[in-house]
Formats: structure tokens, sequence, C-alpha cells
């Protein structure tokens, strides 16, 4: 008696609305596709990112992944302060939950090489998320920063911690503790970067190196990335204590200031919200 056997349901990519999400030949193309709010993002366009990264780990013809922002100007620039301001929260999401650090680890444990192309200002949590990334390119007009101290926020795991292991201690407490913005070439002598290419050249540069390692073994690749991982897998408990302690944070008056000042426009008065005890 033969045995008839279904055939396997085709893969459909969901509807996304603050991302996109392409497939080149054996390179899965992520966009943060919110260029209105500087590709900041909310609970939702999280939501939708692990999503996206979920699809390029279950498809076996992805080899990389790119993660970029949509237009010129932005990367992506964290969490949507604005949003927090008017609901004070990143807004609903399908699990009720805010899943930036599921995200973070995502990246790392998607056992596929991810390229951040950097096409404009990476800062606070967008700038959290390229170094995350295996390899970083970046435009000459990107601009890199964090800027949670300034607006009631911070990054106390791998946005720190990882941060010290690529650049160095001296130079990861000047991004946290000054806020200052760093341009391309900058970013690239200190280690940030690996590469920087005209802005018009960005995403074929991207895919470019994407094609290459689409030519080494996958099974290697996986190995060596699990590799360099194991070094610093320790640092997801710093950034689950990280997020536990932001929770926290982000509801007291001083968070709060934080975003109002961001939202109005004005300088933050977080000294007299500080409780020194």
């Amino acid at each position: 008696m033969t045995q008839t056997v279904a055939a396997p349901t085709a893969r459909r990519t969901p509807e996304f609305g603050d991302i996109r999400y392409e497939i080149d030949g054996p390179t899965a193309i992520i966009t943060i596709d919110r260029p209105h709010r500087y590709n900041a993002f909310r609970g939702l366009t999280v939501e939708e990112l692990i999503t996206a990264f979920r699809l390029a780990w279950a498809d076996k013809t992805v080899q990389v992944v790119i993660l970029t922002g949509a237009g010129e100007k932005a990367f992506c620039t964290g969490g949507d302060v604005k949003q927090r301001a008017e609901t004070g929260d990143y807004g609903p999401t399908e699990s009720g939950m805010f899943e930036i650090g599921n995200l973070h680890k995502l990246i790392r444990d998607i056992p596929k090489p991810v390229i951040a192309a950097v096409n404009g200002v990476a800062v606070g949590g967008g700038h959290v998320l390229h170094v995350l990334c295996d390899l970083s390119i970046a435009a000459e007009t990107a601009r890199f920063g964090q800027a949670g101290p300034k607006v009631g926020s911070f990054d106390a795991g791998f946005g720190s911690a990882y941060l010290a292991r690529v650049v160095g201690e001296k130079r990861a407490r000047e991004i946290w503790y000054l806020c200052r913005m760093y341009d391309a070439a900058t970013a690239e002598r200190w280690g940030l970067v690996n590469a920087v290419v005209p802005a018009d050249r960005l995403l074929d540069e991207a895919k470019a190196w994407a094609a290459e390692i689409a030519e080494k073994s996958p099974t290697a690749l996986r190995f060596l990335k699990q590799s360099f991982n194991a070094d610093t897998d320790h640092q997801a408990g710093l950034s689950n204590l990280a997020m536990s302690a932001l929770d926290l944070f982000t509801a007291s008056p001083e968070g709060l200031e934080g975003a109002a000042a961001f939202a109005q426009k004005r300088p933050a008065d977080f000294v007299r919200h500080v409780n020194w005890h």
C-alpha cells in the first residue's frame, strides 16, 4: 500500500506595518520602516523585528541577515520617547510585553551572521542594535551615540557591558556618560564599525559582504558565532537585571521627567527628582 505524504505547507510572510522583510538571494533584509519617527521603535516594531529574525532563522535559503533603516536620516533612534511621553509606555503589543531584551538575545542567538547597514543616526536603543550585530557597515553620513541619561533611560546590559568589549572601557564610558554624537570616521577608528562607504553605496556594499559570507560553510559560521558569543553570554543575566530596573526607573519621577522634557523640547531637571538615600 502506497502512503501519500502531504506536501509541506509554504511559509507565508506575515503582513508587517513597522518594518519591511525582503529576501535577496541568500540574504534577508530587515528594514525598520518608521522614517517619520526617525525609525524609533515602539512595542509593535520590536515584535515585528522578532518575527522577522525568526523567519530568517527558519528559512534554510537565508545565510545572512542585513538590518537597516528606511530613509537617509536614521538607522534607528531607539525607543519611541514621544510614544512613551504620550501613553507612559511603548504602545500595545500582542504579547502584552515590551520585548526589546528578547530582540537583543535573538540578534545574538540567530545562527547566521547579522550585518547592520547603518544609513543614518544610530542613537540610544538603535545604537545598541547595531552594536549587537556581528558586523556594522556605515554610510559616511551615519552618526553614533547614546542618549539614555539625557532622556531618563539606560541600558545596563548588553548596551553597556558588550559595548565595552567592542570599543574598550574608557570609550564605552565616554559614550554613555557624555551622550555625544560621533561621526562615521570616528566610529571606524574606534572599532565600532567595520567599514565606512558613501551613502549611495551602503546597501550594495552590505549585500556584497553578505554574498561573500554566503560562500562560506553555514555550519562553520554557526559554530564561530556561538564561539564568539560564549565569551559574553553571561551578559544576558545583566541584560535581564537591567530591563527589570529600567521598568521601575522609567515609571519613577526622574524617568518620567526625561521623557516629558524630550517631548516638550526643554532641558530636563533630573536633580530635583533624585533620591540619594
